[in-house]
């Protein structure tokens, strides 16, 4: 009896062994009757939210060189004092850090009041960021933030430069998002007729021009939320 059964189940697994697994063919959704002209709701279903504080200052930490966070607020303040930055210690509770001194819990919520912390800090990036790259001699390679060399005579010599930031602040090429290099070069444009005439800037006319190219990049909701 057990051989008759134990032979039983090995044609039965042989028989399933051997049989072909089905495949089903995907089919688009566009071939269904009825559903060629089906609307596909696209919309965001939540509200637009920031990501962990750790990961932005991480992030800023590296756009600043790569630096430790005591470093990284001593070139923030450069010659500005605390005009521009001040310390880690009076942002850490606004920026969503948790603070034991206070008994403050971690922020769960974006407001308006953590991006504009993370917006003063990208301030005081571009400014020193002007310092240390366009004013400097350093290899393209050892440069951070403005990676590129010559001035933007033109719109399509802003275009290239450009390029470079966008990459460097949003991940991805400017051309992905038509039309935002001609509306850039238009604010680069004005900015820099604005500040022909000043009177001892602090920073050259162009130069002002791509700090407030960087600052509005830095502003921007695909570098802030998800």
């Amino acid at each position: 009896m057990k051989r008759v059964l134990l032979a039983a189940v090995v044609s039965i697994t042989a028989c399933f062994g051997a049989r072909t697994p089905e495949v089903v063919p995907s089919v688009p959704v566009a071939s269904l009757p009825g559903h060629d002209r089906l609307a596909v709701d696209t919309s965001p279903k939540e509200g637009l939210r920031m990501v962990p504080p750790e990961a932005y200052v991480r992030t800023y930490l590296q756009l600043f060189g790569g630096l430790a966070p005591l470093a990284v607020q001593k070139k923030a303040k450069g010659g500005d004092g605390a005009q521009l930055f001040d310390a880690w210690s009076d942002y850490l509770a606004t920026l969503g850090f948790p603070d034991d001194k206070q008994d403050l819990p971690r922020a769960t919520q974006t407001n308006a009041l953590m991006v504009a912390t993370f917006e003063r800090l990208g301030a005081a990036l571009c400014d020193r960021a002007v310092e240390n790259d366009l004013r400097s001699k350093k290899p393209l390679a050892e440069r951070v933030v403005f990676a590129f060399e010559g001035e933007a005579k033109d719109e399509a010599s802003f275009t290239t430069r450009f390029d470079v930031l966008h990459r460097t602040f949003l991940g991805y090429p400017e051309k992905l998002a038509p039309g935002r290099a001609a509306r850039f070069y238009k604010l680069f444009t004005d900015t820099v007729a604005r500040h022909q005439k000043d009177v001892k800037p602090k920073l050259a006319p162009e130069e002002t021009g791509w700090a407030v190219v960087c600052e509005g990049l830095i502003r921007h909701p695909e570098f802030h939320l998800y």
